[in-house]
C-alpha cells in the first residue's frame, strides 16, 4: 500500500503590522473559539552557504514552538500548495493591497 504525500499549506497572517507567511503540514479551527491552530511548521533546510535573513528570523521567533494559534481575523489566506517555498516576513505598509478587517470602534471610557 503506498504513503500517501502529507499536505503542505501556505499560512499567510498579519502580525503586529508585518504580514507572517509560513508553511505547515497541520492546520485546523481550534477549540479556542477565534483561533487557528498551526503545527507542524516548515523551514527550508539549508544545503547552501547562502542564509536568507527573514527566513532565519522566523525560525527563531518559531523555535521550540508546537503549535501557534493565529486569530482569525489576522489570517489573510491559506492554500494548499505543491511544495515548501520561502517563509517570509513584509512590511503591511506602503503600496499592500491587504486591507485590515473592520472592527467595531472601541470605546475606552
Amino acid at each position: 500500500m503506498s504513503k500517501e504525500k502529507q499536505p503542505v499549506f501556505r499560512v499567510i497572517f498579519q502580525n503586529q503590522g508585518q504580514v507572517f507567511e509560513l508553511y505547515a503540514q497541520q492546520i485546523f479551527q481550534s477549540e479556542l473559539w477565534g483561533f487557528m491552530e498551526i503545527e507542524e511548521l516548515i523551514f527550508g533546510e539549508r544545503s547552501q552557504m547562502l542564509v536568507d535573513p527573514a527566513e532565519e528570523k522566523l525560525k527563531n521567533q518559531f523555535e521550540g514552538v508546537k503549535r501557534s494559534f493565529i486569530p482569525v481575523h489576522s489570517i489573510i489566506r491559506i492554500d494548499e500548495v505543491e511544495r515548501v517555498g520561502t517563509p517570509k516576513i513584509t512590511d503591511a505598509q506602503g503600496g499592500s493591497n491587504i486591507m485590515h478587517f473592520p472592527m467595531p470602534p472601541r470605546n475606552d471610557s
